[in-house]
């Protein structure tokens, strides 16, 4: 038996290295189309809710602009944004999404439009557990050509977990307790945030630095290469 333990727990180190090999981290992408076009302003139009909560773009648009703004560009306020746009007949998200980034240019004067589809927004409820969940396609284009610029895709999803204190019957209470409060009031918000922030920021996934981020404009090349490079 002792013999027999021995080799499992060998085995199970041998396969250590094979585990850490496989977990690796993303390709860069090609920032090549990004840097030719050099955009220093992001127009955030409506988003496109695919999720089953009604309300789920009334709340994400208060969430979108300050991550992407953080990256050195110039962000339209989405709120004016929305109200340009319905003033303008272009009030249907499904609409603007299949519009030419060069005719929403002409209303705003913007160097590319942001386009976001909401695919998750929702709280998966249990009676020990309750997992918020949020998910957004990312597309940038150029309002000079159209052109797709930078793409992204994130999903976050939060469970909260409630402090073991010993006692199974009482932790079993608390997390029903727990679970029933993450149900009744869901964190979206701060996981929409996550979720753009990780999007804009991420090394090589991310956006480069725009011109309002002086001392990193143009000078993360190495990050966000104009040739994908393959992680070492």
């Amino acid at each position: 038996m002792i013999l027999g333990s021995k080799l499992r727990t060998v085995a199970a180190l041998a396969l250590l290295p094979l585990v850490a090999a496989c977990v690796q981290p993303p390709t860069p992408k090609d920032y090549t189309p990004f840097r030719a076009e050099g955009p220093r302003s992001i127009l955030v139009v409506p988003a496109i809710n695919n999720s089953q909560t009604v309300e789920a773009a009334d709340y994400f648009v208060s969430t979108i602009a300050p991550p992407f703004a953080e990256r050195g560009y110039y962000v339209f306020p989405s709120f004016m944004v929305k109200r340009v746009m319905e003033e303008n007949g272009l009030s249907d998200p499904g609409l603007v999404h299949n519009a030419d980034a060069r005719r929403i240019s002409n209303l705003f004067g913007c160097d590319a439009v942001l386009f976001v589809i909401i695919e998750n927004w929702e709280s998966e409820y249990a009676v020990l557990a309750t997992a918020t969940k949020v998910g957004f396609t990312y597309e940038l284009r150029s309002c000079k050509t159209n052109a797709v610029l930078w793409q992204d895709k994130r999903t976050v999803v939060y469970s909260p977990q409630a402090n073991s204190s010993g006692n199974i019957f009482a932790d079993l209470i608390v997390m029903a307790i727990v679970a029933a409060v993450e149900k009744a009031a869901p964190n979206y918000i701060p996981l929409a945030k996550q979720a753009n922030l990780l999007a804009s920021a991420t090394a090589g996934q991310g956006l480069p630095a725009g011109p309002y981020l002086a001392d990193q404009y143009q000078k993360d090349g190495s990050t966000f290469p104009s040739t994908p490079t393959a992680p070492k």
